[in-house]
């Protein structure tokens, strides 16, 4: 069974920075991506960025330029790096790896709280 464990998130003031990390339980070349994803209250779970197997990035509009996803293949870990952060992107962080082989397609980490104050 795979899991992905989040960290890294907590209170900073809008302009701070933080940097989101995901643990996997096996090795990244497992999966075709891996991806953040944020869910703020009562909102629907959206999609920050995602980073393939082969390093392509793609970011959300709302996100480009402030945050950086990357992954550290001999840590099997992901990152999000978050600078500029505005009360807007205040939301539970999530975690998502994707590959065929997964139930479903995919699997997701426990989510990590992100709150940015004014």
């Amino acid at each position: 069974q795979v899991q992905l464990v989040e960290s890294g998130g907590g209170l900073v003031q809008a302009g701070g920075s933080l940097r989101l990390s995901c643990a996997a339980s096996r090795s990244l070349f497992s999966f075709n991506a891996m991806a953040w994803y944020r869910q703020a209250p009562g909102e629907q779970r959206e999609l920050v960025a995602i980073i393939s197997i082969g390093g392509i990035t793609n970011y959300a509009d709302f996100v480009k330029g402030r945050f950086a996803i990357s992954r550290d293949n001999a840590k099997n870990t992901v990152y999000l790096q978050m600078n500029s952060l505005k009360p807007e992107d205040t939301a539970m962080y999530y975690c998502n790896a994707r590959s065929s082989w997964l139930v479903g397609g995919e699997v997701w980490g426990q989510g990590t709280l992100v709150t940015v104050s004014s």
